[in-house]
């Protein structure tokens, strides 16, 4: 069919008077193809407005694809590099990378300004967000070719190894500040099994370079048997944890730290005066990473490591305080 020959669509019941020979359907066609972005007005209902950027974004799988052809991946370290609250970039020693929970103040605006500034457009592999509370499911910031949100199950590539273990939010507020008390202004329960679908957990355990991280997020604090069996050996631990106790209290992050007994915990979810506003009710994490017998407060954003190294770790609190990566 000869492309001059499209005739004008129908939008809410009215003819496409564009321009002759063209209907609106062709040209935005050809303007997302031309790679223009448009608002524009359509008839009665408002402006259309794109929901998602990814689109826009520079980059391309090129480097998924040198990944995808490599037979062998080097043994090395493992780079960790925080973007503040709760958000980690992963990358393997044969250079995959992930990023983990970037964050985003409330679209709603129900739960005021919590971030300083816009997320990073951070280039990674793949994107991934363990519930979908603004604070962890910004997955439109990052310039990644996968996303892979909430992801329960197995998933390899590269020299990676994911598993995502589905679970549920903590839904009691441990601290002064009862936030999940909201949800009962909702109409809805915050607790499982009648909980809505944005207090669903999945919880990450990471496999690289002979070291194994728990991206915890905001699991609860006692979740079932079968949740602890599936998780195994851990080296590298992040736990939600600030001075507020706004999702574990100090107790609660001990306890599952006793339990799992990780070389390393990392605190996250805390007061960073880099990237969190007070709005948010978090404070810092020094108190709980000082009560600790062994800890470092760290001095940057970003710390590598070794599996031999790891190995010879008990219980090692490792801070990042307000140290972040901004691009």
């Amino acid at each position: 069919m000869d492309k001059k020959d499209l005739k004008p669509t129908l939008l809410n019941g009215h003819k496409d008077q564009l321009a002759p020979g063209l209907s609106r359907r062709s040209f935005f066609m050809a303007a997302g193809a031309a790679g223009v972005g448009i608002a524009a007005s359509v008839g009665s209902s408002g402006q259309a407005a794109a929901q998602s950027t990814d689109w826009t974004q520079s980059g391309n799988n090129n480097h998924i694809l040198e990944l995808q052809a490599k037979k062998d991946f080097p043994a090395g370290e493992v780079t960790i590099d925080y973007y503040g609250h709760c958000a980690f970039k992963i990358t393997s020693p044969g250079g995959a990378s992930i990023m983990l929970d970037p964050w985003r103040d409330d679209p709603s605006g129900a739960w005021g300004l919590w971030f300083k500034n816009k997320f990073p457009e951070t280039l990674v592999d793949i994107t991934m967000s363990t519930h979908t509370h603004f604070d962890h499911d910004a997955i439109d910031r990052p310039q990644s070719t996968m996303v892979l949100d909430r992801m329960a199950g197995n998933f390899e590539f590269a020299d990676l190894k994911i598993t995502g273990i589905a679970d549920k939010h903590a839904c009691v507020a441990p601290g002064w500040y009862p936030w999940t008390d909201a949800l009962k202004e909702f109409g809805v329960e915050a607790c499982p099994p009648n909980n809505p679908g944005h207090m669903d957990m999945v919880t990450y355990v990471i496999e690289t370079g002979g070291i194994r991280t728990l991206i915890w997020g905001d699991n609860r604090h006692n979740p079932p048997e079968e949740f602890w069996a599936a998780i195994g050996k851990i080296d590298v631990l992040t736990l939600p944890i600030d001075g507020s106790q706004h999702i574990l209290s100090y107790d609660q992050g001990n306890a599952i730290v006793e339990r799992l007994k990780p070389k390393i915990v990392i605190p996250t979810h805390y007061l960073g005066e880099a990237t969190t506003y007070t709005l948010s009710t978090l404070q810092p994490a020094d108190e709980w990473v000082k009560s600790q017998k062994s800890f470092k407060m760290l001095d940057g954003p970003s710390m590598k490591l070794a599996a031999s190294d790891v190995a010879g770790m008990d219980r090692e609190f490792m801070y990042f305080g307000s140290n972040v990566q901004t691009a």
